[in-house]
Parts: C-alpha cells; sequence; structure tokens
C-alpha cells in the first residue's frame, strides 16, 4: 500500500471514528474540521471496501452497526497512536518544549492543577499542555496521555510511579447555609439537613455508607454523578456534600464531623517508563509531583 492510500485510509477511520463518538454527520465534521459532505464520503468509501454497512440511517442521527462496535476500538488506538506520533514529534526530546497530554480525574484537573501548571508553564514558555478531565482510568499503555494522576496505585510494570500521598475527603458546607439550618456535631444528624449525593453511582453511595454516613440515594436533596456538580453545589449553599479538604480550606467551606467521617484517596503520578528521560515530560511530571505534595502537604 502507498504511502498516498494510508493516508487516505486513515482520514477514512478518522471520520468513521468522529461520528462514532459524535453520532452525526454535522457533529463529526466539526470534530475533524471538515465539511460534513467530506465525512459523509469518507464514511461511504469506507463501507464500500469493507462490504458492508457502519451506520443505520435515521432522522436523529447515524447508529452504529454491531461491526462498527467491533472495528471502533481498532480506530481508537490508531487514534491515540496518531496523537502520541505528534506529541513526541512535537519538539526534541531533549527541550522542555513541545506537547504534553494530562489525565486526572475532574476535580483534580478542573480545581487543582492549573496553578501547577501555571507555574511550570511560565519557566518553560514553548511547552503545551493537553489536559484532559476525567474519572476514566486513561490507559498510559496506549499512550492515551503522557503523564496521569491517579488515586489508585498502577500496577503495570512499564510504568513509572510517583506517591504523593493522601487526598482527604471530607463533609462540608458552606457558611450561608450553616447559618441558616444549624451545624451537625454528629453523623445521625446530617439526616436532618439537604445532603448532595450521587444520581446513579452506586459506588460511591457504598463508600460513603461504609465510611459510616447512613444514607440512600433517595436521602439527597440534591443528586449528580458530576463531581464537579457536587463541588459546585457545596459552594452554592445547597446542602452538606464531601469534597476534597484542600479546595474545602481554600474555598472557605466548613468542614464537618472530621473525627468522625474522612475518605483517604492515595494519590500517584504517573508516567511510561519510555518517556521518563524525554525533558518536557519529565518536567511535567516533576511539577506535578511537587505541586500535588504541596496540596495534600507532604514536605518534601
Amino acid at each position: 500500500m502507498s504511502s498516498l492510500d494510508s493516508g487516505r485510509d486513515w482520514e477514512r477511520q478518522r471520520a468513521f471514528l468522529a461520528v462514532i463518538t459524535e453520532g452525526s454527520l454535522s457533529a463529526a465534521a466539526r470534530r475533524i474540521g471538515v465539511a460534513q459532505p467530506t465525512v459523509r464520503r469518507r464514511i461511504e468509501e469506507l463501507e464500500a471496501e469493507i462490504g458492508t454497512p457502519l451506520f443505520t440511517r435515521s432522522p436523529s442521527g447515524l447508529f452504529p452497526t454491531e461491526h462498527a462496535h467491533a472495528l471502533a476500538e481498532h480506530a481508537r488506538a490508531m487514534a491515540f497512536a496518531a496523537e502520541a506520533f505528534a506529541r513526541s514529534a512535537s519538539a526534541e526530546a531533549s527541550e522542555v518544549a513541545g506537547r504534553v497530554r494530562v489525565s486526572a480525574s475532574e476535580v483534580i484537573a478542573v480545581e487543582v492543577l492549573p496553578p501547577i501548571l501555571a507555574r511550570l508553564m511560565r519557566h518553560h514558555p514553548r511547552l503545551v499542555i493537553e489536559l484532559s478531565p476525567s474519572n476514566r482510568t486513561e490507559d498510559l499503555l496506549r499512550r492515551e496521555a503522557d503523564v496521569a494522576v491517579r488515586m489508585i496505585r498502577p500496577r503495570q510494570e512499564a510504568l513509572v510511579a510517583r506517591r504523593i500521598g493522601a487526598v482527604t475527603l471530607g463533609l462540608h458546607a458552606h457558611p450561608d447555609y450553616l447559618a441558616e439550618r444549624g451545624t451537625p456535631h454528629a453523623l445521625g444528624a446530617m439526616r436532618h439537613h439537604a445532603l448532595i449525593g450521587v444520581e446513579h453511582d452506586h459506588e460511591v453511595l457504598r463508600a460513603l455508607q461504609a465510611k459510616g454516613l447512613s444514607v440512600a440515594r433517595e436521602d439527597f436533596a440534591f443528586r449528580s454523578d458530576n463531581d464537579l456538580a457536587q463541588l459546585a453545589a457545596i459552594r452554592a449553599g445547597l446542602g452538606i456534600g464531601v469534597c476534597q479538604t484542600g479546595i474545602g480550606k481554600r474555598d472557605g467551606l466548613v468542614r464537618l464531623v472530621p473525627d468522625a467521617f474522612a475518605y483517604d484517596l492515595e494519590t500517584w503520578v504517573i508516567c511510561h517508563e519510555d518517556l521518563r528521560n524525554v525533558a518536557r515530560v519529565r518536567a511535567v511530571f516533576d511539577a506535578l509531583v511537587m505541586g500535588l505534595r504541596g496540596y495534600v502537604g507532604v514536605l518534601p
């Protein structure tokens, strides 16, 4: 196959993956930056090449066939490899410059990392950070990210990991809420308050129950499976909820019954061992270790 044919195949697969992700030709076109007829043509060419439909057309959008779902994982692997190649080619390995993709949970990525990354980028203005706020554990072995912050110890031998310490979660409320509703001094008293919690995430609910907070989904006055939405609700004074103690202290929230409820998340900064001597990756890795240790109160 010629390099021209390989390039054309990748463009077709890229269009296919965009439609799988977005659910429509128009949204897929916006995602990859081409015209809608171009996406349609590439999908039709790919279907003709493999000899089977990949999508079922309907007025509400495009629905992938079983064959499409089976092919999607291969297309994603190619997309990760292409992105990793582009990041690797963005600067010399000896330079603190070019692209580095960082993965972290939504709360850590949005609430904690930006000041740490700002300090780093002031010292290295040619550095480009691609930040992925996601509670899904992105695969460093497949190069979905270059550096990750995780709340679980990695088991893969090919990964380099540095333990940060524990990020502590606690029950918090806004002072305005407590001024109106009173301050509970025991876990049992929480049941008389407006509680902020999950809508469907049973794993989080089980963790709360295991720590002695006897609540069910029906006890939550405000429900969301999005951690950032829960944090916003606590800040707005909607009720009592769980958030990181570092964020609560920073934002002037009141921590409640700390002796009765605390949940520690062991935190790690991780990268692939093949990247640890790449200057830009090493700089980001070291900056995250130092910054996060400061956040959790661990002395260097």
